[in-house]
């Protein structure tokens, strides 16, 4: 599992706000059921190069203020930069993310069927031009 650092690859190029393509985003309350999912996924075969801890002080830090002027100068189309309020929303009460690359629906059910035997507060895989609640 590797710690996350925002690279201009996980940035939408309209707006600028976070869009990790081929990734889904999925949020804990007890940082401990992440770190749990995040070894299970690595060791059920996801990469461990594929597989980011977000504990919140970091989301807070680098995923956050991708949407500050994501709504600049028309608020977006999409709900990229909405989807970044709810996840700093959960930051701050303390939830961590994983971000696990998901290449397509088999890979993103297999995480998610790890990602199910514990609570969880939100999960989203991106695609291009669509964010999919899982």
């Amino acid at each position: 599992m590797k710690n996350f650092v925002l690279d201009s690859s996980m940035i939408a190029t309209i707006g600028g706000a976070f869009y990790p393509t081929g990734y889904s985003m999925v949020m804990f309350a007890d940082a401990e059921d992440a770190k749990r999912v995040g070894r299970q996924l690595i060791e059920g075969g996801f990469s461990g190069d594929e597989v980011y801890l977000i504990p919140p002080n970091v989301l807070l830090s680098q995923i956050t203020p991708t949407v500050v002027d994501a709504d600049a100068p028309l608020p977006s189309a999409g709900t990229d930069g909405a989807t970044v309020r709810a996840y700093t929303k959960l930051a701050r009460e303390g939830h961590t993310a994983l971000l696990v690359k998901t290449d397509d629906e088999d890979v993103a059910e297999r995480m998610m069927i790890e990602v199910r035997k514990v609570p969880y507060s939100i999960a989203q895989r991106y695609r291009t031009l669509v964010i999919e609640d899982l």
